[in-house]
């Protein structure tokens, strides 16, 4: 049989660009990408105002992240309908990292996790992020929608603090009790009145870019009633006509050294973010994304937004949604959103000025809400008591404690689960008939499966069965059914036909239990064995003699008869005349 290499370097890293183009793009694909790619940007505008805001920078920053990462995502990326920008799980990274080391220590990290991005897609390490846990995405997704919400009370009620705002939630909870009594009733006016538009045309007018009209329409009236409330302008002063010039962040190894954790969780989190990101679109398309592919592209995305002082970029579940509703049929419309965002900042920056703060923090609000997953977090609490640990786990520490500590911990949890449930899974069958597979596959109804009579008539025999991944959370059970099998019988045989893999703690002990028999004067047979699981077994030294293998159970019964009758046939001879004739062999 010829054997099936894997893709190679060019299929893995070929931009989904390059694809299409290939693929006869024409003046209608053109067409489609440019409706698709305003309807993002008009989406993309306030929203990265928003999160540059709140991660605690100016809101040009997040548009120079959408503008230059968003651009460089969709021209080198493995998804066809990938938007990338500022996002809102990266709130509250952003805003510590910003605390601690200030904008340029920000700049620093993100050029830093770019370079990591781009080391993981290249290693081909894309595919091991789809083994987080379920129950750590909804966790640390919820967990992130609570602590943006909070982050933006001091906005939506206009309240001034006496001092800065603390980032730990607890001392921030306890911080915006204390200024309660400053709350700007004109800033809670503009709030309601964002969420209300938003909540009306999408339901009224669900294709209309509802965050855009309601921050146009909160703007107007704020400005129209002469609201004494808090904007870009009087906050900012603006935000610039163009982009900044490139430049290097300080690359001094103190400094290196300094944000390298931040960096680490910058890479973390946004590899997860991105690559479900492209994930979500491949669902509602039918594609398929090139995972590797598209971590090169964010890598080199978040270089790039950090020479142009941006945030930290990465694949956006929303903006990308919107942009497959939008009748996207490319990478096109993903770097066109980009453009529309540059001629808005070269064209209309002035605009912003106007912009409530309050309304963008109403903004963040709604993407809040759909941020948190309720449904999803509702079921998991019910689906098991081990999923809801591994989700109440994440989620609290990433309220209370760090983001990247939640995602470690309930990863490490995840997995000692599914450790858990698989050593549970693993069975070991003895003492009972023996079905073979052919008549275990023809019975109907299931049932308990055991061995053929015929198979287990001799007493001199102990067969049994092992089903199930072994491996070292289920060898010590395993060792000890087999330990607890047999009273010293003639031959062992062990069926693995339904062993899909063995690591080598489980060899070890199988060579155990080949060490006993051989201690006993048995003989240990090995059937159906595949040949992964034979070659670990043969690497610890289960052969022969210690050990036999065998195509079948039936072919290790024949030959374990066939040894007994030898060895009997040998002891014969062996005998003295009248000890045969006592024994009734003459």
């Amino acid at each position: 049989m010829a054997r099936v290499s894997g893709p190679g370097f060019r299929e893995l890293y070929t931009p989904k660009l390059v694809t299409i183009l290939r693929d006869h793009y024409g003046a209608a694909d053109l067409r489609a990408d440019a409706v698709a790619g305003l309807t993002v940007a008009i989406v993309a505008l306030p929203l990265s105002m928003a999160i540059a805001i709140a991660s605690g920078v100016t809101p040009d920053r997040g548009l120079y992240a959408a503008i230059v990462g968003g651009f460089i995502v969709s021209m080198l990326g493995g998804s066809r309908f990938q938007i990338g920008g500022p996002a809102g799980a990266f709130i509250v990274l952003v805003a510590a990292t910003v605390a601690q080391h200030g904008l340029d220590g920000l700049l620093l990290a993100t050029f830093l996790s770019g370079l990591m991005l781009m080391a993981i897609g290249l290693l081909r390490l894309g595919t091991f992020v789809k083994y987080i846990p379920y129950p750590v995405t909804v966790g640390f997704t919820s967990a992130i929608a609570v602590v943006i919400f909070v982050s933006q009370v001091k906005e939506l009620l206009g309240l001034r603090l006496t001092g800065p705002e603390p980032g730990a939630i607890l001392p921030k909870l306890h911080a915006l009790g204390a200024a309660l009594p400053s709350v700007s009733v004109g800033a809670c006016a503009v709030a309601l009145l964002t969420i209300a538009i938003i909540i009306i045309v999408r339901r009224f007018r669900p294709h209309w870019p509802a965050f855009l009209v309601a921050i146009v329409v909160a703007a107007l009236l704020a400005a129209a009633a002469g609201l004494d409330v808090a904007t870009i302008g009087t906050r900012f002063g603006g935000i610039p006509r163009s982009l900044p010039a490139p430049h290097l962040p300080d690359l001094s190894l103190d400094r290196i050294v300094a944000v390298l954790p931040a960096a680490l969780s910058f890479a973390l989190l946004g590899s997860i973010e991105s690559l479900l990101s492209a994930v979500v679109a491949d669902s509602m398309t039918g594609r398929r994304h090139r995972s590797n592919a598209e971590l090169v592209a964010q890598g080199i995305a978040n270089i790039a937004s950090a020479l142009f002082g941006g945030l930290c970029v990465t694949g956006t579940i929303a903006r990308t949604a919107t942009n497959v509703r939008a009748g996207a049929h490319g990478p096109v419309a993903g770097m066109l959103h980009s453009l529309f965002l540059l001629i808005f900042l070269l064209i209309a920056a002035p605009l912003a000025s106007y912009i409530p703060l309050a309304a963008l923090a109403a903004v963040l609000a709604m993407v809040c809400w759909n941020m948190a997953e309720k449904h999803e977090f509702a079921t998991l609490l019910r689906a098991s008591r081990g999923d809801a640990v591994v989700l109440l786990v994440t989620f609290l520490l990433v309220i209370f404690r760090d983001l990247t500590e939640g995602i470690l911990a309930g990863f490490g949890l995840g997995a000692l689960l599914f450790l858990h449930r698989m050593a549970e899974a693993v069975a070991v069958e003895h003492g009972g008939p023996l079905l073979s597979p052919a008549d275990r596959a023809d019975r109907e109804g299931g049932g308990e499966e055991g061995y053929d009579a015929a198979l287990a008539s001799d007493p001199g025999i102990v067969l049994c069965r092992i089903s199930g991944a072994f491996f070292f959370g289920a060898a010590a059970t395993v060792g000890a059914a087999l330990d607890r099998i047999g009273d010293q019988p003639g031959a062992y045989i062990v069926d693995f036909s339904d062993v899909p893999l063995l690591d080598s703690t489980a060899a070890a002990t199988i060579a155990g239990l080949a060490a006993k028999a051989r201690r006993q004067g048995a003989t240990l047979y090995l059937t159906g064995t595949r040949s992964s699981v034979r070659r670990v077994l043969l690497a610890h030294g289960v052969r022969p003699p210690f050990a036999r293998f065998r195509k079948s159970v039936e072919a290790a019964v024949a030959s374990a008869r066939k040894g007994q009758a030898d060895a009997e046939r040998d002891g014969a001879r062996q005998r003295s005349p009248s000890e045969r004739l006592r024994g009734g062999s003459i």
